[in-house]
């Protein structure tokens, strides 16, 4: 999404944005996870159908995005956990209103696809993978234990999830072509300008591999932030992106990549 338009409607909608609103959702989840479990409520009463929508059921927006994950109790609170960190991770990372905005777009594009396919239910399950696309996007190299006892590196997990995404997408009928791309038309969005300059970074590189670049030093970096002036040397385990709105070449942190002031050429 362009940052000029998030930085205007955060001016004149900021107010609104709930903070911590990863809490917000699990803490409604476990609250309909306690009443599915305990037999006082039907599991289907927090499925999206806009066939009941349609036929007077308009509680079911509300009630949709605390539709709790899977039947164990295990399973649940892993997936808990996970959205915890991911989502607090996200809200720190761009404040509340631009997290708010990524769950609201998710909500709104699975909305509206299932009045496409109104026979369909739909859970809130591919708006928490959207979560997880993001998060493994900005922090590629954190490590998951999985089963608690494998370190994976969170990318590795996203490259399965993508190429899953894909196969869902090639493989499955319409109303799950539909939902594939509810699920990432959030990223898409949000992430519409690094993946412009990823491409094109990718381009670049193909172009030069007809010539040798020059030899670097073993102490000369190859990234630096404009900002802080930290570079792949003195933070090898930093993460560097440019901004593609600042003029020429200019790289920054992960801690200053989306809380930099642009640079432009003064005409």
């Amino acid at each position: 999404m362009p940052q000029r338009l998030l930085d205007r409607l955060e001016r004149t909608f900021g107010r609104f944005a709930v903070p911590n609103l990863t809490v917000y959702l699990i803490a409604g989840q476990t609250f309909f996870y306690v009443l599915y479990m305990s037999g006082k409520l039907e599991r289907s009463v927090s499925i999206l159908s806009a066939g009941r929508l349609l036929a007077g059921e308009w509680w079911r927006l509300a009630t949709f995005p605390f539709d709790p994950p899977g039947q164990s109790v295990i399973f649940a609170l892993f997936a808990w956990y996970l959205f915890y960190l991911m989502g607090s991770a996200l809200e720190e990372q761009w404040g509340s209103f631009r997290y708010n905005a990524y769950i609201l777009i998710g909500y709104l594009l699975t909305v509206a696809v299932s009045f496409l396919i109104p026979d369909y239910p739909v859970s809130n399950t591919y708006v928490a993978g959207s979560v997880f696309l993001a998060f493994a996007f900005l922090y590629p190299d954190f490590t998951l234990m999985l089963f608690f006892v494998l370190p994976v590196r969170i990318k590795w997990l996203a490259l399965l999830t993508w190429l899953y995404y894909g196969f869902l997408f090639l493989a499955g009928g319409g109303a799950t072509r539909l939902l594939v791309l509810a699920s990432v038309g959030n990223f898409l969005i949000f992430f519409a300008n690094d993946l412009r300059w990823l491409l094109k970074r990718e381009g670049r590189q193909l172009a030069r591999k007809s010539w040798q670049p020059p030899v670097r030093r073993e102490d000369e970096s190859l990234h630096r932030c404009t900002v802080c002036g930290i570079t792949d040397k003195t933070h090898p385990r930093m993460d560097f992106r440019y901004c593609p709105q600042c003029t020429g070449q200019r790289g920054y942190c992960q801690e200053h990549i989306f809380s930099h002031e642009h640079v432009r050429d003064v005409t």
